[in-house]
């Protein structure tokens, strides 16, 4: 396994430079550089890794949501807020109900194995979204609207809704019948009592801190550690009580930054290098589950429906923003930006097809194939858009991507 580790930040590092080279998103070389080296590639990152390739991209994403908390205060929360609730739940219920409509003629599945086909299309990759726009955050583009806080909140949330949509369907499917108002309360139950919970220990940790003086690398480790008990918490409470765990991160966060700035700043700081490492692993290791040959069994119907179903999300981000005071530019661009699929695809394509899901191998197939196609298109669409659609107030060049920069440059930043 440690061979596998060595080869997936050598090659996530290589493929990060090459790809900024030619002006590309440096995450895309990362992606296809885990395609390379996978099991379906030349198998250097061997099964061993990816058998705990789940917990190492939930480590990853813990720390994206703890860094976009550290971003977030409660004056940005309520100026974006109506937004961004809208802007989670509207695109990707259009979405799945354009795929819904789509894959039946274009696949030849049963209306309710579109449906899950739906649920696990629907989901953007908050991997790719959110450390997007907390660069763009620091680099004040588009912040003046609170644009990148809005994408921020939403990807967050999407997750839970969709997840939940996808359990339920997935039963109906095995021959249990959810109880529909049920599963409905469960999203804002799990919703607000992760707030709550993420909140709460927020606090806690402040009141901690302003009494027991340590070092911020110290701090550092104990905040990590809070947040995997959180994520641990979902599952462990997730037949009694719905909480989301990885918003229970995000919470905390938003608590450290309200309660004590200047604590957060530096926290903001160290959770920023500490991101160098996290990416390379999140998506390396996402591109490792990728089997392109799976993805090709999908064909151009596959795409069709993909492409169809983004169409129709589209129009629900559209839908979603009315009465929002963005311009026709700024919408287009969350269009775009919200196109973006990778985590969530990744860690639920397979399950249809491993309980039994008549069409499950379509639907990995697809799932694959829609990573494959809109994880490099959203990534480069934000890259390519964010100057050109949204506002600019000052610029200075994220410390992440410097210090990644600085790590692969021998020293010397760009």
């Amino acid at each position: 396994m440690s061979i596998g580790l060595a080869a997936a930040t050598l090659g996530g590092l290589v493929g990060y430079a090459l790809f900024k080279r030619i002006r590309m998103p440096g995450l895309l070389g990362m992606l296809f550089a885990g395609i390379m080296l996978g099991p379906y590639g030349l198998n250097l990152i061997h099964h061993e890794l990816i058998a705990v390739s789940a917990d190492l991209r939930e480590m990853a994403l813990i720390i994206i949501l703890l860094r976009a908390g550290l971003e977030m205060s409660f004056k940005t929360i309520a100026q974006v807020g109506r937004t961004a609730l809208l802007m989670s739940v509207l695109p990707a219920s259009f979405e799945l109900l354009g795929v819904v409509i789509l894959a039946p003629k274009l696949l030849g599945v049963s209306t309710l194995e579109a449906a899950i086909l739906g649920a696990v299309l629907s989901a953007v990759s908050p991997a790719v979204v959110v450390p997007s726009m907390i660069d763009l955050q620091q680099r004040k583009i588009g912040t003046d609207k609170g644009i990148p806080a809005t994408l921020i909140a939403a990807a967050s949330v999407d997750d839970v809704l969709v997840i939940v949509v996808f359990t339920s369907l997935l039963g109906m499917y095995l021959g249990n019948r959810p109880n529909a108002a049920a599963c409905l309360v469960r999203i804002p139950i799990s919703i607000l009592s992760g707030c709550a919970l993420g909140a709460a220990i927020g606090l806690g940790l402040v009141w901690f801190f302003r009494r027991v003086h340590i070092r911020d690398t110290v701090r550092v480790l104990i905040i990590i550690s809070l947040a995997i008990v959180m994520v641990w918490l979902e599952s462990l409470l997730a037949a009694s009580v719905p909480m989301s765990g990885l918003l229970a991160v995000m919470a905390m966060g938003v608590m450290l930054l309200e309660r004590d700035e200047a604590l957060a700043e530096r926290l903001g700081v160290k959770f920023e290098k500490s991101w160098i490492g996290a990416q390379i692993l999140l998506f390396v290791l996402v591109g490792a589950q990728v089997d392109i040959s799976v993805a090709w069994r999908a064909g151009l119907a596959g795409l069709a429906a993909i492409f169809g179903a983004l169409a129709f999300r589209c129009v629900g981000v559209w839908v979603a923003l009315i009465g929002s005071e963005l311009t026709l530019r700024e919408r287009l661009f969350c269009m775009l930006a919200y196109i973006p699929k990778a985590t969530v695809q990744a860690a639920i394509g397979a399950v249809p097809l491993a309980v039994g899901v008549e069409s499950g191998e379509l639907i990995l197939a697809v799932a694959v194939l829609s990573i494959l196609t809109t994880a490099p298109l959203g990534a480069t669409a934000i890259k390519l858009t964010a100057t050109r659609l949204l506002t600019t107030d000052g610029y200075s060049e994220p410390l992440g991507e410097c210090a990644l920069k600085s790590s692969i440059n021998g020293g010397h930043q760009e």
